[in-house]
């Protein structure tokens, strides 16, 4: 017995008539994940989690109707693009004190010279 095809378009897959039935799912290949892998950026990983954490994320996942994993790369991905613009925000900042430290003591050097020049001018030329 042969499948009838479905016709492919966009209500199709919207309406889960196309691509929720597990018998039309099949693995992909080794070389089609490296390709997908590779157009995404992504790169797999092994890390161990307290089991806590993954059933937290498991029933957050749930909850948001997505999977634990990807919910997981998220909330990495989101924490990692916060903590790197508050690292970079504390850079600029240190930098900018930086700046008008040398600026202050750039300032206090100038001064001091004139002082010295002031100081070895003979007494007449000071009054002037």
């Amino acid at each position: 017995m042969t499948k009838a095809k479905k016709p492919g378009s966009a209500e199709a897959w919207d309406s889960g008539e196309l691509g929720e039935d597990m018998s039309s799912a099949k693995v992909a290949s080794a070389e089609t994940t490296r390709a997908i892998n590779e157009a995404l950026g992504l790169q797999m990983i092994s890390i161990r989690l307290p089991k806590s954490v993954i059933e937290d994320f498991k029933v957050l996942a749930q909850i948001e109707g997505v999977g634990y994993q990807p919910l997981m790369r998220t909330a990495l991905m989101r924490y990692a693009e916060c903590e790197s613009k508050r690292v970079m925000r504390e850079y600029a900042a240190q930098r900018e004190l930086e700046k008008k430290a040398a600026i202050a003591t750039s300032n206090a050097a100038k001064t001091q010279r004139r002082n010295d020049e002031l100081n070895d001018l003979p007494l007449e030329r000071k009054a002037a």
